[in-house]
């Protein structure tokens, strides 16, 4: 029984390597024509597989869709609407979008600049507020 498997193994290997060492020196055409044609078979079955699994999912959204509605009906939903925002969408590579104008950048920075004057402008205030309210509470008019 040993024997038996020993040879089994054996000599699956053995065939596999007289295949790839010799063999038929003219063959190696039809194989290329040949794992060409099953490459383009299996893109084609992939590319079907693909095409009914979305056709499925399709139809399956579809069938939710319905009920959903008949359920909006049935309880006198209203059906929410999508915002759709006009706001330009990010570039999903940081790296391809678009450069800015030297005269983009400069508004930007004068805008920077404004924020932090009006930060600085509205903290000064606050401090002369706190200080006359102070200055208030020490004096008594008489």
């Amino acid at each position: 029984m040993a024997a038996f498997i020993a040879k089994q193994m054996v000599g699956n290997q053995l065939s596999a390597v007289k295949g790839a060492v010799g063999g038929d020196g003219g063959d190696d055409g039809d194989d290329k024509e040949k794992a060409e044609e099953e490459e383009r078979e299996r893109q084609e079955a992939i590319r079907e597989a693909e095409e009914r699994r979305k056709e499925k999912h399709r139809k399956m959204e579809e069938e939710r869709e319905k009920m959903r509605q008949d359920i909006r009906d049935k309880y006198n939903i209203k059906k929410k609407e999508e915002i759709v925002e006009a706001a330009p969408q990010e570039e999903p590579n940081p790296l391809m979008r678009k450069k800015k104008t030297p005269e983009e950048l400069a508004a930007e920075a004068e805008q920077e600049e404004l924020d932090d004057f009006t930060k600085l402008k509205n903290q000064i205030e606050t401090q002369v507020n706190e200080l006359k309210t102070q200055i208030e509470g020490k004096c008594v008019m008489q």
